[in-house]
């Protein structure tokens, strides 16, 4: 797997377990989304992701493990996470609310239904095992 040149897909933060059941559940081909919210972006002063994008996924230790493709990307209000997103984010959610306290938790600020998201589905292309 050759992914020197490609930008970093970073799930969750090195060395924590959310990572570790991250990357498992997308190389077992459970988590084929990914969400976050797209001030982080603005702030960041990244770029959404376009389809064909590629990326390099890091495990646990922050060692490449896979060459993933974005197959969709799109800013949407949060209102319309839907139930089918929040279950391929391959966490266990079985409610567009439980999607939601999760992702609260995590980046630590309310998200009501106006809330600006960006909504990626990728695809695995390449593994390093």
């Amino acid at each position: 797997m050759n992914g020197d040149d490609l930008p970093p897909f970073e799930l969750g933060y090195p060395r924590t377990e959310l990572r570790r059941q991250l990357v498992h559940a997308v190389l077992r081909g459970e988590k084929t989304a990914t969400a976050g919210p797209a001030e982080e972006f603005e702030r960041d002063g990244e770029r959404v992701p376009k389809p064909g994008d590629r990326y390099v996924l890091h495990d646990f230790d922050d060692e490449p493990v896979a060459i993933v493709e974005i197959t969709h990307a799109a800013v949407v209000p949060a209102r319309l996470i839907d139930l089918q997103f929040a279950r391929d984010e391959g966490e266990g959610f079985e409610s567009v609310d439980e999607w939601r306290r999760a992702h609260e938790r995590f980046f630590g600020g309310a998200i009501d239904d106006d809330t600006m998201i960006v909504a990626q589905r990728f695809r695995v292309v390449e593994t390093a095992r």
